[in-house]
């Protein structure tokens, strides 16, 4: 079942995100033309610069991400002691780095640099990885053998860290995680990932029964300037296809029963005070 929904969600996902609704409105206008449908194909045609423009010039990235990023604090008040940490993957291209023989960090690093920093900071908390590789064809290569190397080269190598590398998704993340480490009601264990992906995390972290402190990381959104105009197509169509994907993420866990609650909250979660 984990399998169905893994291969089912990507495959949606690559006809609804952004990117590829672009691609497909370009591509109709232009076979419109080919087959004499004049008319259609300018409408076709004026949507699609429209969209172009709209994305080019707005950061509406940036409007959809900033809501999911402001569900849980940053920089949270920590507990006095922790049983454990547990960093989510998405931060290294299992792929990438399986080719130059060294990990290869993406824009999401801040998973890994603040993981090392709590893991100082709790010298004693169980210290656990998740994650495998999200892509269908490329399952060979695994995020959690690059994440090893990468805190051996930070001088972790000498802490207990399990590393689950079976993960493709964020469910999977959590079920793993918890059948490596079997967490008791009673522990304290502080998540780290993306802002933007953490209420998603903690959907599935509460309805699997493991309370978690969320530590969020990898802030994409400007605060208190997301109404102007900043011309970056590139950066504008990056950021909305990722908040697009959270967003539909959150809606198909709840509606699915892999997550407790539609949008979880820093003051409505399983582990709130």
């Amino acid at each position: 079942m984990d399998t169905l929904f893994f291969i089912t969600s990507k495959l949606l996902w690559a006809f609804v995100s952004p990117d590829s609704l672009l691609v497909m409105l370009g591509v109709s206008a232009w076979f419109a033309s080919v087959i004499g449908r004049v008319r259609l194909s300018r409408q076709l045609s004026s949507v699609f610069a429209f969209s172009l423009i709209v994305i080019a010039f707005l950061p509406l990235g940036e409007w959809l991400i900033a809501p999911l990023e402001n569900r849980f604090p940053a920089n949270v008040a920590l507990p006095a002691n922790s049983k454990g940490l547990i960093v989510l993957g998405g931060a290294i291209s299992p792929t990438l780095s399986n080719i130059w023989g060294q990990p290869e960090l993406n824009g999401a690093a801040e998973r890994l640099t603040n993981f090392y920093y709590l893991a100082n900071l709790y010298p004693d908390a169980q210290l656990v990885f998740s994650g495998g590789n999200g892509s269908v064809t490329e399952q060979q290569h695994k995020e959690a053998n690059a994440a090893k190397v990468f805190f051996e080269q930070l001088g972790l190598n000498d802490r207990a860290i399990l590393f689950e590398g079976e993960s493709r998704n964020t469910i999977e993340n959590v079920k793993n995680s918890k059948a490596l480490v079997n967490p008791g009601a009673d522990e304290n264990w502080i998540l780290v990932t993306s802002a933007s992906h953490m209420p998603r995390a903690v959907g599935v972290f509460c309805q699997q029964d493991w309370k978690i402190t969320p530590y969020p990381v990898d802030h994409h959104s400007k605060t208190g300037e997301l109404l102007r105009l900043n011309f970056d197509f590139a950066e504008n169509l990056s950021l909305l296809t990722s908040a697009s994907r959270e967003w539909l993420g959150l809606v198909a866990y709840r509606l699915l029963g892999h997550s407790n609650q539609l949008l979880p909250g820093s003051k409505s979660f399983c582990g709130a005070a």
